[in-house]
């Protein structure tokens, strides 16, 4: 459950291994699969600011977010509080699906 943040040859990135989240049962509760495609579309939806400065390169195992190493922070500091929120997330779920927003998973 450890978002790790990545510094490889000047290129900066954030992974989450999905799966043994302690969020996932209410992610799987609100109708979605807790793949790093659901992550993806969580943050795209939650602080879509923040989402549009980065690139997205998810699997069905992991969340992994590409960027620079003070948005990668920032992110990594909204995710963290929200992955171990069961509550934190079916709110976020429900203000998506009210908004109409579709996740990827």
């Amino acid at each position: 459950m450890t978002i790790t943040l990545h510094d490889v040859d000047g290129e900066h990135s954030l992974t989450l291994a999905t799966g043994d989240v302690a969020a996932d049962a209410a992610v799987v509760a609100a109708g979605h699969e807790p793949s790093g495609y659901f992550w993806e579309g969580l943050v795209q939806f939650a602080w879509p600011d923040l989402a549009e400065r980065l690139d997205f390169d998810s699997e069905g195992g992991m969340f992994c977010a590409l960027g620079t190493m003070s948005d990668l922070a920032r992110l990594k500091t909204a995710l963290e509080p929200v992955i171990s929120s069961p509550g934190a997330v079916r709110e976020i779920v429900a203000r998506a699906e009210t908004a109409g927003f579709e996740f990827d998973d």
